[in-house]
């Protein structure tokens, strides 16, 4: 496969995840809420957590925004659903390395399922913070949870 194939595959991955995104909507078991937004491209994400023997064990998001972002939270949700709080940590920042053209990450990304496509973002720096946003609100839900034990 050559690579404008490959980069078509990726195109058509993230548009299917912004079209049609896995896990939004409200979730009424919700044990932490954290909204983000991106003031450059107008995204806002508001991430449900539920959190249940130290693993997520159910989460929705709901918003606005570009395709990037609406695909890489559709992507996330689908990665850490179930996943213990370690994992899912060790996730974050593996996205966050990724994206930040960090080759050391490369081992670990292939455990990022669909979401290992967004590491074509990185060429557009201006993008970066859209496929982003899930993920540290994300980071800021586990580490507001972790605050109150």
């Amino acid at each position: 496969m050559n690579l404008g194939n490959l980069s078509d595959l990726y195109r058509q991955l993230i548009l299917d995840h912004a079209q049609h995104p896995h896990h939004h909507g409200e979730l009424a078991s919700a044990d932490q809420t954290v909204t983000l937004n991106n003031p450059t491209c107008g995204d806002v994400i508001k991430l449900q957590v539920e959190l249940k023997d130290n693993q997520v064990a159910d989460l929705a998001f709901s918003g606005d925004g570009c395709s990037i972002s609406q695909a890489s939270a559709s992507m996330m949700t689908d990665l850490v659903k179930g996943q213990s709080l370690p994992e899912v940590q060790h996730e974050i920042a593996t996205f966050l390395e990724m994206l930040m053209g960090n080759n050391d990450a490369d081992e670990d990304v292939d455990a990022l399922g669909d979401a290992a496509v967004l590491a074509t973002v990185v060429k557009f720096p201006a993008r970066i913070k859209c496929a982003t946003l899930a993920w540290k609100a994300l980071e800021q839900a586990i580490g507001e949870a972790n605050n109150h034990e």
